[in-house]
C-alpha cells in the first residue's frame, strides 16, 4: 500500500486542529472566538500557501472554507432550535412531561431509562435528529420535576441517540452514506449486498454496552452548569410568600381536608397560615378544611408558583389583595401581543415604599407591574401579605409585560434585577406548537420532505402563529454551535483537500500490516472513531469505506468486519460537540462545555473499542 507523503500544508492543517482541540478545551477562551480565529487561520495558510492540482487551480478556496457556515445542517439545528423554543415559550410539553412524572415519581430511574431505550429503539429505524429533538424538552421538563439536573439527561440523551443508529442501514446517515459507497465499487470484487438488518446484532452489543455507560457513569463525570444560570433567573430553590384568596372559581380547593398536615391540592407547597374572617390559623392544620373566602398564605418557590399560575392563574391574588388584573386578563389577543414577564426586584434602601403595605405605596397604579410575591429572610411572616408592611432588602416577585417591567430599571424605588427575568408561557398557543412540532417530526422521519426543510418550515410557522416572537426565536439561536460548526466544517475541508485523513490512514495500516487480522481491524476502528470527532462523520465514512474494503481485499478475508468498523467507527462521536448533529442540540439545553464532550464522551469510544475489539472478531470468525 503506497504512502502518501506529507505536505507543508498538510502539517500546517494539524497543528490548526491541534491548537483548535485545546483552545475548545481551555475554558478561559469563549467558543466562539476559538471558532473565529481558527476559520481566520486556515484562510490566511491557504491564501500564503495554496493547495493546487495539475491545471495549476487552488483546491482550496475561501469559499470552501466559510461554506459551513451555510451548511444545511447547521440551518437545520437552528431552526430545530427555534422550533423547541417555541414549545417551551406555549407551555407545549406540561401536559406530556406531566404525565411522565406521574409514574416517573415512584422509580424516577425507570422512567428515565425507559425513555433512553426508546429513543435508542427508535433511533434504530429513523433519522435519529428528529427523535432526539422530540425527547429535549420532554426531558428536559421531566428531569426538572423529578429535581434531575438537565446536564445528567441531555448527554447520554444524544449518546443513545447515536448508539440505537448503529443498528440498521437507516438508523443513521452515515450508514447510509458508508454502504453507498461499498456499493459502487462492489462489482468490482463481486461483494454481498448489505441487508437492512444484517449488522444489527453487532450494532446492539454495542449499543447495550454503550448504554450501560451512559446510564451507570456518564452522569458522575457531568457537571451541572445550569445552577448558576438558574439562581440568576431566579429558578432556584429560594421560596417567596405568597396569598391565594379562595373564590368562587376556586372549586378545586374549597372542600379539601388536611391529611397529616398538607393538602392534597397543594404539592411541593408550605402553608403559613390560612387566615378566615378574623381568625388566624396556624400548622398542623389537622382536621381543617379550606372554605370559600379563606386567604391562604403560603411558601413556594418560584418555579412552582409559575406552574400554578400557568395552569389556574385565578388561584394567586397579588399582594395588595386583588384577584387577577383586568386590563392584563380581559382581552385574550392583548395577553397574547403582550406577553408577561416574571422578575425580582429588590426594594431599595431609602426607597419611599420601605415602611408601607403595596395597596398605600399604589405600585401597580404607578409601574403597571403585580407583584406576586415577597420574599424576606430575617424572619418568620404569618400575616396576609396585603396587610405587611415593606422593608429595605425585601425582594419582590412581580408580574407584567416586557415593557413595564424593563421601565423598572428607572425606579428609585426598587432595584430591578434583570437577570431573574422571565417570560410566562402563553398557554393559549400550546395546541399550535404541538401541532407544529409534530407536523416537522413527521415530515422528516417519513422523507416527504428534507429534514433541513421541514425544520425551516416549522420555525416559520413557530413565528407567524406567535408561539414566539422574533426575539425569542433569536434567543434560541446559539451562536456557539453556528461558530463551532463553521469551524468544524473548515477543518474537515482542509483535512481532507491537504490529504491529511488519508496519510493518517495509510500510515496506520502500513504500521499494522504484519500484525493478525483482528489487530488490524481494531487499530483501523479506532482511527475512524478518532477521526470522525475531528472531521465530520458523513465524510469520515464517505473518506475511509474505500480503504476499508482495500484492507480487507489485501487481507483476502471478507469486507464486511471492515465496512462495520467504518460504520460504527464514524459514529462514534461522542468526543466533540460538532461531530454529530445531536451533540449540538443538546449543548445549549444542558449548559455543557467542549471539555464536557470530551471528559465523557473520550472513555465511551475506547469503551466502545474495546467492545468491538472483543466481539467483531469473535462473530465473524477472525481470530
Amino acid at each position: 500500500m503506497e504512502l502518501i507523503e506529507p505536505t507543508l500544508q498538510m502539517w500546517l492543517t494539524f497543528v490548526v486542529i491541534s491548537g483548535a482541540i485545546i483552545a475548545y478545551s481551555y475554558d478561559r477562551i469563549p467558543l466562539e472566538i476559538s471558532s473565529i480565529a481558527t476559520v481566520a487561520i486556515l484562510l490566511v495558510i491557504f491564501h500564503v500557501w495554496p493547495v493546487l492540482d495539475q491545471d495549476g487551480s487552488k483546491l482550496i478556496t475561501n469559499r470552501d472554507l466559510l461554506e459551513g457556515f451555510a451548511d444545511p445542517a447547521l440551518i437545520t439545528i437552528m431552526a430545530l432550535l427555534v422550533v423547541g423554543q417555541g414549545l417551551v415559550q406555549s407551555g407545549a410539553l406540561m401536559g406530556p412531561a406531566n404525565l411522565l412524572v406521574k409514574y416517573g415519581l415512584r422509580s424516577p430511574k425507570s422512567i428515565l431509562l425507559i425513555c433512553f431505550i426508546v429513543v435508542m429503539t427508535v433511533s434504530a429505524i429513523m433519522n435519529n435528529t428528529p427523535v432526539v429533538v422530540m425527547f429535549i424538552p420532554i426531558l428536559a421538563t421531566l428531569a426538572e420535576k423529578l429535581g434531575k439536573k438537565t446536564a445528567m439527561v441531555m448527554m447520554p440523551l444524544s449518546f443513545v441517540a447515536i448508539l440505537g443508529g448503529n443498528m440498521t442501514i437507516i438508523g443513521s446517515s452515515t450508514n447510509l452514506l458508508a454502504i453507498g459507497s461499498y456499493d459502487q465499487i462492489r462489482a468490482s470484487f463481486d461483494g454481498p449486498v448489505i441487508g437492512f438488518f444484517d449488522f444489527t446484532i453487532p450494532g446492539a452489543f454495542l449499543a447495550l454496552v454503550g448504554l450501560l455507560y451512559v446510564v451507570l457513569i456518564a452522569p458522575r463525570l457531568l457537571q451541572d452548569r445550569s445552577s448558576m444560570a438558574n439562581q440568576l433567573a431566579g429558578t432556584g430553590g429560594k421560596q417567596f410568600l405568597f396569598q391565594m384568596e379562595l373564590g368562587a372559581d376556586s372549586q378545586s380547593l374549597i372542600g379539601q381536608r388536611a391529611v397529616a398536615g398538607m393538602f392534597p391540592g397543594l404539592k411541593d407547597i408550605t402553608i403559613r397560615m390560612i387566615q378566615r374572617g378574623t381568625e388566624k390559623i396556624l400548622p398542623p392544620y389537622d382536621d381543617v378544611t379550606l372554605s370559600e373566602g379563606d386567604i391562604v398564605l403560603l411558601a413556594a418557590t418560584r418555579s412552582t408558583m409559575t406552574e400554578i399560575l400557568n395552569a389556574t392563574p385565578h388561584l394567586v391574588s397579588d399582594a395588595e389583595g386583588e384577584n387577577g388584573d383586568e386590563d392584563e386578563t380581559s382581552d385574550p389577543d392583548k395577553v397574547d401581543r403582550q406577553r408577561r414577564v416574571i422578575a425580582e426586584a429588590m426594594i431599595a434602601p431609602a426607597s419611599r415604599m420601605d415602611g408601607r403595605t403595596l395597596a398605600q405605596t399604589g405600585f401597580r397604579a404607578e409601574t403597571g407591574c403585580t407583584v406576586l410575591g415577597i420574599q424576606r429572610r430575617s424572619r418568620m411572616i404569618r400575616a396576609a401579605i396585603s396587610q405587611l408592611r415593606m422593608e429595605a432588602g425585601d425582594v419582590l416577585l412581580i408580574m407584567g409585560s416586557r415593557a413595564n417591567v424593563l421601565a423598572l430599571r428607572n425606579n428609585r424605588d426598587v432595584l430591578l434585577m434583570e437577570s431573574s427575568a422571565s417570560e410566562m408561557p402563553v398557554t393559549a398557543n400550546a395546541l399550535r406548537a404541538q401541532i407544529i412540532f409534530t407536523a416537522v417530526v413527521a415530515v422528516a422521519a417519513t422523507n416527504v420532505l428534507p429534514i433541513v426543510t421541514a425544520s425551516l418550515l416549522g420555525a416559520a410557522l413557530m413565528l407567524v402563529t406567535r408561539c414566539l416572537n422574533v426575539r425569542q426565536a433569536g434567543r434560541a439561536i446559539d451562536r456557539r454551535v453556528f461558530t463551532i460548526v463553521g469551524a468544524a466544517l473548515a477543518l474537515g475541508t482542509a483535512m481532507q483537500a491537504t490529504g491529511g485523513a488519508s496519510w493518517l490512514a495509510h500510515s496506520v495500516i502500513e504500521l499494522l500490516m504484519g500484525a493478525p487480522i483482528w489487530i488490524v481491524l481494531s487499530g483501523f476502528f479506532l482511527l475512524v472513531a478518532l477521526l470522525t470527532n475531528v472531521l465530520s462523520n458523513n465524510a469520515t465514512a464517505v473518506l475511509f469505506t474505500p480503504i476499508a474494503i482495500s484492507i480487507a481485499l489485501e487481507l483476502g478475508v471478507e469486507p464486511m468486519p471492515f465496512l462495520l468498523a467504518v460504520i460504527f467507527g464514524a459514529n462514534c462521536s461522542f468526543a466533540t460537540p460538532m461531530s454529530y448533529q445531536t451533540n449540538l442540540l443538546v449543548m445549549a439545553p444542558g449548559h455543557y462545555k467542549f471539555s464536557d464532550f470530551v471528559k465523557v464522551g473520550t472513555p465511551l469510544i475506547f469503551i466502545i473499542w474495546i467492545a468491538f475489539t472483543i466481539f467483531i472478531p469473535w462473530y465473524y470468525n477472525l481470530y
